[in-house]
């Protein structure tokens, strides 16, 4: 079952990592991308992988991968396809996949990579916004951190 206080306990350590807010943002929103990829079982190595070759805050890359759930990774999928088929000017077709390993979405790989693409790409701009301002605005309720992250804004640096 669904533990509310831990879930708190996670997202309150998060929001208050000794980090730039932006680095912080930046992780999550790559990660987020990474979770509109259609490449199933590879979105944890892939944000690992992203967070060590672009020095970026490894926990919440690793979470934002974690954004596109089993619940929404179908409707997902299926906005994607469509998208792609039409910015490749082909007409609209019904989405239908056996299953969700790659061998059964590589017919429609150009079109699932490209709306794939461009929806995660709107989905990690948001996320990024969003995380920062999160970061931010939670940083401000204790009076230490709020000071810090002014600091850090300013000057641009992490918190030492």
């Amino acid at each position: 079952m669904l533990n509310k206080e831990k879930w708190k306990k996670k997202i309150k350590a998060i929001l208050s990592l000794d980090s730039h807010p932006g680095h912080i943002s930046a992780g999550f929103a790559v990660g987020v991308f990474i979770s509109f990829t259609p490449f199933f079982g590879l979105h944890t190595p892939m944000a690992i992988a992203a967070a060590f070759i672009f020095r970026l805050n490894k926990l919440t890359c690793i979470t934002g991968a974690w954004v596109n759930t089993p619940i929404t990774v179908i409707p997902i999928l299926g906005i994607s396809y469509k998208l792609g088929r039409m910015l490749r000017g082909l007409p609209p077709e019904k989405f239908q996949i056996e299953g969700l390993q790659w061998q059964h979405l590589e017919k429609h790989g150009t079109s699932l990579l490209l709306g794939t693409s461009i929806l995660g790409f709107i989905a990690a701009v948001a996320a990024y916004f969003i995380c920062y301002y999160l970061v931010v605005r939670f940083r401000q309720k204790d009076e230490t951190l709020a000071e810090l992250t002014k600091e850090m804004e300013e000057t641009g640096e992490d918190m030492e």
